[in-house]
């Protein structure tokens, strides 16, 4: 029998009363399921804990619906606007391009160029299978192409170029690497030979395909999948062009000299133009009169060094003449564009929460989470969920694709049947923690794909415990049980709605890794704080790393690995500068915003074997905090939960002032004795020295921490991404639930807090 299985995505990440949401579903071996809504509760199924807690609401939507596989089309790509198709060339042409192959010895490639695969027709500037560039043309039933015979050398820049005369047969092919200490594998010591002149003839002509001209790619028909891009390039392609003439092997030269004045352009593009203060789009621009724009395909990555880099400079804008690399790769999806499965109008007074469309076809289902936020706040509480670190970890499999991922999770991977066989076919794209075909960084994720470790349930078998949304879900399961009235928003919603969302709350309460932040959304955070709002940041590893959205794309998130921080890869030297936005990536830190100042606490340590309960330390005595521990009994607490069986651990953060912890915070507790898998972050290492281990380092531990701010503002911060399993042992009451709880209920409640607040001019408590 044939095995079902389902999977699907959502057309936006929230959704308020009264708008629509959309759902995207592929089932294989299937005509028909069974699609309920339903409201999240509880998504962490750890024996020790209530379990999986769910709620079905009753709507207009549930019944069965007609449901089919669907494809993806995978792989960066650009296709050129040529409505004139004056690219629809069966005359003498020359096509060139500097490039910068990644993969060539991976298969067949195409650079430039018209081909349709299925028509066996067209023409393309392309590598063949055995990493050499080629010169491809099919007349509707044959090919036949010059090839050079020397052999591309990966992460290297190249001009590359190649003409043919139908008329004649005649073809000519030119290829020469770019000599420079700043080019990639090939620099000016021992600058290798890859120069090669060929000229042939051929026995085809080029017959004209319906397809467009496209970069990176050809095209190709299949009759179950229809239409998908093919012969998928991996590497940068750099300036490039098409001349309505055969040149010569030496007009080729000059043409990559710069000194050929003969035919005019069909195309020229100019991949350094459209740059601008808040980054650069996915058009790529033909400066020639034809204006022959090429528009990315699943967004190839921009502002990225080009073959005349000069390595003076690591920030596009200063030179954008030098940042033509337009970084193509096989495996990126940033839009699976599927078919509308069904639609859900969310009804007037629908409550605010994490929501799943339930697909079932017998025994197998799938959850499809999106939220509903409120029109306006219905209750004092928000819960912002941190859908930033939910797109950054989508579909990550870092066990596999960094080197030290096994000893960092302290045991080999034990991966789930899911898991293993999406590593095998990673066919909805990859996470920021992964590494493209080629060994790039991936730098850009998306919601509108299915995200699969986002699901109620899921367990990452990597670290032995539920990791960022079902961990989540456990505060939402600690509020329903303790009967708390609460909001539900979103990141996205924050970049959306700025600080008037959050200052309709008395209270804002965070995810267990709010890890990447947006400017702005950081911005609005700290001015909610600022102005007396009340903060309780419930996790580890947050307000980290520097991420962007272009302006009307929430649902695609870019993010720079800089040159600090803890991270599955680095940015190439100067890329780190964001295509987005325009400003620099990596860890906030970095940019004079650690997040102590924000929080108390802020990274200190990582590690996946063990967690730990709580020590009070004397701050948590003093007359202005002591409220915190009303109805906790002894020195210790949190020596449980569903997470490693302690309430701190995992990622957790320290108190610092060097690094900006306010100077009248209180220290309530921490967290030590921590084993040599927990380890200082790589931001605190400037020389690589014994003692920096669990055993041996004082920064090794999980501080929690207690500030007021001005007009009754506050931050109560746990330092730990493992408080929030803790919070569903023994059913919900334990003493992590009730320091919790003493800390929410004074929060909610208007006016001054308990124990007074620090007076700045006296430098004493009031």
């Amino acid at each position: 029998m044939a095995t079902i299985s389902i999977t699907g995505y959502t057309d936006k990440v929230s959704v308020a009363p009264g708008e629509e949401v959309s759902f995207q579903v592929s089932v294989d071996n299937a005509s028909s399921a069974q699609v309920e809504i339903v409201r999240l509760i509880h998504g962490d199924e750890h024996p020790e804990g209530p379990g999986f807690i769910e709620e079905v609401v009753p709507t207009v939507l549930s019944g069965e619906h007609a449901v089919t596989k669907q494809f993806v089309d995978v792989g960066n790509a650009a296709v050129v606007d040529d409505p004139d198709n004056k690219l629809g060339i069966t005359g003498p042409i020359t096509i060139y391009s500097y490039i910068f192959p990644t993969t060539p010895g991976k298969g067949r490639q195409v650079i430039l160029g018209r081909f349709a695969l299925d028509e066996t027709a067209g023409y393309a500037l392309c590598i063949n299978p055995d990493g050499h560039l080629a010169f491809l043309v099919g007349d509707g039933e044959d090919t036949d192409e010059i090839t050079s015979p020397i052999p591309l050398m990966h992460h290297t820049w190249y001009f590359v170029a190649a003409s043919f005369d139908p008329k004649s047969g005649q073809a000519a092919m030119f290829q020469e690497a770019v000599v420079s200490p700043y080019n990639g594998r090939l620099g000016r010591v021992a600058p290798f030979d890859h120069h090669a002149a060929v000229e042939q003839k051929l026995r085809v002509k080029a017959a004209l395909p319906a397809s467009p001209f496209m970069w990176a790619a050809a095209h190709n028909s299949a009759s179950i999948r229809g239409e998908y891009k093919d012969f998928l390039y991996n590497g940068k392609i750099d300036r490039s062009g098409v001349i309505g003439a055969a040149l010569s092997v030496a007009d080729l030269k000059a043409l990559k000299d710069g000194t050929y004045t003969g035919a005019a352009h069909v195309a020229q593009w100019d991949t350094s133009a459209g740059y601008g203060e808040d980054g650069i789009g996915d058009v790529i621009v033909d400066v020639s009169p034809n204006a022959l724009h090429a528009k990315g395909l699943e967004r190839p990555v921009r502002a990225m060094t080009g073959y005349n880099w000069s390595g003076k400079h690591d920030d596009w804008r200063v030179a954008p003449s030098e940042y033509g690399g337009i970084e193509f790769h096989d495996d990126a999806v940033m839009d699976c564009g599927w078919d509308t499965t069904c639609t859900w109008k969310v009804p007037e007074g629908t409550r605010s929460g994490a929501y799943a469309a339930r697909v079932t076809i017998g025994a197998v289902e799938d959850h499809i989470p999106f939220f509903v936020r409120p029109l306006k706040a219905t209750a004092p509480i928000l819960y912002l969920m941190p859908t930033n670190s939910y797109l950054a970890y989508a579909n990550e499999m870092i066990v596999h694709h960094v080197p030290v991922g096994q000893a960092i999770m302290s045991h080999p991977a034990v991966l789930s049947e899911a898991e293993a066989d999406y590593y095998q076919d990673p066919r909805f794209g990859r996470s920021t923690y992964d590494h493209h075909n080629d060994g790039a960084g991936v730098c850009y994720t998306s919601w509108k794909r299915p995200i699969l470790n986002m699901r109620p349930k899921w367990r990452s078998s990597a670290i032995g415990t539920v990791w960022q949304f079902p961990r989540d879900l456990s505060t939402i399961g600690w509020l329903e049980a303790k009967g708390y009235a609460y909001d539900v928003a979103t990141d996205h919603d924050l970049t959306r709605d700025g600080v008037d969302l959050l200052k309709q709350y008395s209270v804002v309460l965070t995810g267990s890794h709010p890890e990447y932040w947006h400017e702005q959304g950081l911005n609005d955070l700290e001015d909610y704080v600022a102005d007396g709002g009340r903060l309780m940041y419930l996790g580890g590893n947050g307000f980290y790393w520097v991420i962007s959205y272009r302006d009307g794309e929430p649902e695609i998130m870019e993010v720079r690995k800089g040159e600090a921080g803890m991270r599955a890869w680095q940015a190439e030297p100067g890329e780190y500068y964001h295509a987005t936005s325009a400003e620099r990536g990596g860890i906030w830190r970095n940019r004079a915003r650690p997040p102590q100042k924000l929080t108390g606490v802020g990274f200190t340590t990582q590690g996946f074997d063990e967690c730990h309960p709580y020590q009070r330390m004397p701050d948590s005595y003093h007359r202005s905090v002591s409220w915190i521990f009303d109805g906790v009994e002894g020195e210790v607490f949190g020596d449980f939960g569903l997470a490693l069986g302690g309430a701190a651990g995992l990622e957790t953060e320290r108190y610092d002032l060097e690094l900006g912890t306010p100077p009248h915070t209180k220290l309530l507790a921490s967290s030590t004795s921590w084993s040599d898998n927990y380890a200082s972050v790589h931001e605190d290492i400037l020389f690589n020295h014994p003692g920096t281990l669990g055993t041996q380092s004082e920064t090794v531990r999980a501080d929690m921490t207690y500030f007021t701010t001005a007009n009754n503002g506050a931050v109560f911060s746990t330092g730990s991404i493992a408080w929030m399993s803790a919070l569903p042992s023994f059913d919900f009451e334990n003493n992590v639930s009730q320091i919790m709880a003493n800390v929410l209920d004074a929060f909610i409640k208007p006016g001054a807090l308990p124990g007074g607040a620090w007076d700045q001019e006296e430098k004493s408590w009031t």
